[in-house]
């Protein structure tokens, strides 16, 4: 069921702690975290606590939720102190845009040139 936790998903178990992560910030509904394999200076992932497989069954389940992800991602950069200079926040979407791991999850990109367009 969407939102609910699922067992084999590496981000419910980020959420639960049951596996590390250097964790920037948390709100009663998100959590940010570090990328393992940085693209940037600043890659942290910004993700909902509830599961949900990609962002636009976040968007189309939990508009207020996928909003909340938005909002923290906003506020990953103001505290890694890139808001000024410039940050991206992406979302890939199925296997065939890059996405690994199936809960939806925002990457916080800041710290180098950005080109456009990217990969």
């Amino acid at each position: 069921m969407a939102g609910e936790p699922q067992a084999d998903c590496l981000f419910c178990k980020i959420v639960a702690r049951e596996v590390p992560a250097t964790v920037v910030r948390e709100t009663e509904t998100t959590l940010a975290f570090r990328d393992i394999n940085p693209q940037a200076p600043t890659h942290v992932l910004v993700i909902p606590k509830a599961h949900y497989p990609d962002a636009a069954s976040l968007a189309a389940g939990a508009p207020e939720l996928a909003a909340d992800v938005l909002r923290e991602a906003g506020a990953v950069a103001v505290e890694e102190k890139t808001a000024g200079s410039g940050y991206r926040v992406v979302f890939n979407t199925g296997s065939g845009a890059g996405q690994t791991v199936f809960h939806a999850h925002a990457h916080v990109l800041a710290g180098r040139g950005l080109e456009w367009p990217p990969g």
